[in-house]
């Protein structure tokens, strides 16, 4: 059993990614360098005609760009709104065809999901929902190319007994140069991340913080 099977609500809530996890699992991504003032926000679930379109609307005000990792059958059923995506300059991840979850599901139906995904995301960016994702998953994805992207702080905006003061504030003091952070563009994280984002882009921004995409590591 992995570690991360072994911490099943751990991994969930912990707001910040504690060091320890991110050396354990070393070949995964985790943040970016910290000798820049840049920020990596990430937006997993979508594409949603609504949320990913208001996500997009704010990052533009402040002249950002982001990743979204997309679920495959979201971009098949919204490919214009995925579209949007790829032309305003943001990078792009497979999430999966079916949001599925890596220590609930077979490895070999698990990787064939992940490629069906592929004939609409063509990315080397990977980040399993949930976060959950078995060792032997992540060994033949990375023999295959792909680059697994976690994260450094997690907004929790996907938790709807949250508030929204609360998800903002999950990310301020959190937040450091080179994090990667996620955000998702759900109906279910809509009311969190509607408040939140903007304040974040504002936030960060009046710091003297860039937003940019992820990118593949040679």
């Amino acid at each position: 059993m992995s570690l991360l099977h072994a911490l099943p609500l751990v991994i969930m809530y912990l707001v910040k990614t504690p060091f320890w996890l991110k050396r354990i699992y070393h070949n995964y991504h985790w943040d970016f360098t910290k000798k820049d003032k840049k920020l990596y926000l990430t937006f997993d679930d979508g594409p949603h005609p609504k949320v990913t379109t208001f996500v997009l609307e704010q990052l533009k005000r402040f002249d950002a760009k982001a990743t979204f990792f997309c679920v495959g059958e979201n971009v098949s059923l919204f490919p214009e709104t995925f579209k949007q995506i790829t032309d305003q300059g943001h990078a792009i991840g497979n999430h999966t065809y079916n949001h599925l979850n890596g220590w609930k599901t077979d490895t070999e139906v698990y990787l064939h999901n992940i490629n069906k995904a592929s004939t609409f995301i063509s990315s080397s960016l990977f980040r399993p929902p949930y976060g959950r994702i078995r060792k032997e998953q992540g060994k033949a994805l990375m023999s295959k190319g792909y680059q697994i992207i976690m994260w450094d702080v997690l907004s929790a905006d996907f938790d709807q007994k949250l508030s929204p003061e609360k998800c903002l504030q999950n990310v301020i003091k959190n937040a450091v140069s080179g994090s990667i952070i996620v955000f998702h563009d759900s109906e279910k994280a809509f009311k969190n991340l509607y408040f939140a984002l903007p304040k974040v882009l504002d936030y960060f921004s009046q710091k003297g913080f860039s937003f940019d995409a992820v990118k593949a590591v040679p």
